[in-house]
């Protein structure tokens, strides 16, 4: 069975590489999956079995609401692409990646379940990039209702890993990272955060959720569903696990520019990933944060 996984680079791309070595990786350095010729490259080239997307162009809080349109564009473009020839190359199972970004603003429950997906808008600081990912899923359930394919996505909540990027469009956990680790080397006694500190999230280790890829093809899933544990805190608190975890208790909490609190709450259910994979063990946030810690403390190439 040939594997392909776009985004091969990525968080969830290098944590799969350690599970899945001899699946095909590739990045937007081999194919411009914007481009509808590179993509067909691309599936002309290595005619997978299986393609797990994984592939986005994802930024920060105020990237997003600067830069609106291209989020929008270069991730629907991708995606349309990815989706319209893993068909017309009859590519038996494809699983692409979400996020809960796709889900409403304002949810009429909580924790979101799969069915609420639709209900209303994303939330507007990520609304176009939170739209972008909502199409996949319009795109796979037409694709299947109408040419009988077995594709499905996997909705995961914000992702933190090893192998996150340490720049200016990093994750949440991995900027908090970063932010603590040169305040601890500079001898500084506070990090400073954007907002309040009160909103509410859940973060998954990224390689709970390549193991999680794996087991759905190494047993057939093709169920859609939310991954997430059933941690969730605030902003706050995941703060002060983050020093915890990081050696870092001494240092003080500051918050600023309190309107860029983002959305409140987008926590999830994960009653059917628990029915599906009722045995699965998630690596808790602290531990994970740790491991994640450990690794870029000791690795000076994210120093820069």
């Amino acid at each position: 069975m040939k594997i392909l996984v776009t985004g091969g680079t990525g968080l969830v791309g290098r944590s799969l590489q350690q599970i899945m070595p001899n699946a095909i990786y590739v990045s937007s350095k081999d194919f411009d999956l914007t481009n509808l010729r590179h993509t067909e490259l691309m599936f002309d080239r290595y005619s997978p079995d299986v393609v797990v997307h994984c592939a986005a162009i994802v930024s920060g809080i105020t990237e997003n609401i600067s830069r609106p349109c291209d989020h929008f564009e270069n991730n629907v473009l991708m995606n349309t692409n990815i989706i319209n020839f893993a068909r017309r190359y009859n590519v038996k199972r494809l699983i692409a990646i979400l996020s809960t970004c796709a889900y409403p603003d304002v949810a009429s429950a909580y924790p979101i379940k799969e069915t609420q997906l639709h209900e209303s808008v994303p939330a507007a600081t990520n609304f176009s990039y939170g739209y972008s990912k909502r199409m996949v899923a319009v795109h796979i359930d037409a694709c299947n209702k109408q040419h009988n394919t077995a594709y499905s996505y996997l909705i995961p909540c914000n992702l933190y890993g090893e192998f996150d990027k340490y720049g200016k469009n990093s994750h949440y956990v991995a900027a908090l990272i970063k932010k603590i680790e040169e305040t601890k080397i500079y001898d500084g006694d506070s990090i400073t955060l954007f907002g309040d500190g009160t909103p509410l999230r859940q973060f998954l280790y990224a390689p709970d959720l390549a193991q999680i890829i794996k087991r759905c093809i190494e047993t057939g899933i093709t169920t859609n569903f939310n991954i997430c544990s059933h941690e969730c805190y605030t902003i706050d608190e995941i703060a002060r696990i983050a020093l915890k975890a990081c050696e870092a208790e001494h240092l003080q909490i500051k918050y600023t520019n309190k309107h860029l609190n983002g959305q409140y709450r987008k926590d999830c259910d994960n009653g059917v990933l628990r029915q599906l994979l009722p045995d699965f063990k998630f690596t808790s946030l602290f531990d994970g944060i740790k491991k994640t810690y450990e690794h870029y403390s000791t690795n000076t190439k994210h120093r820069q």
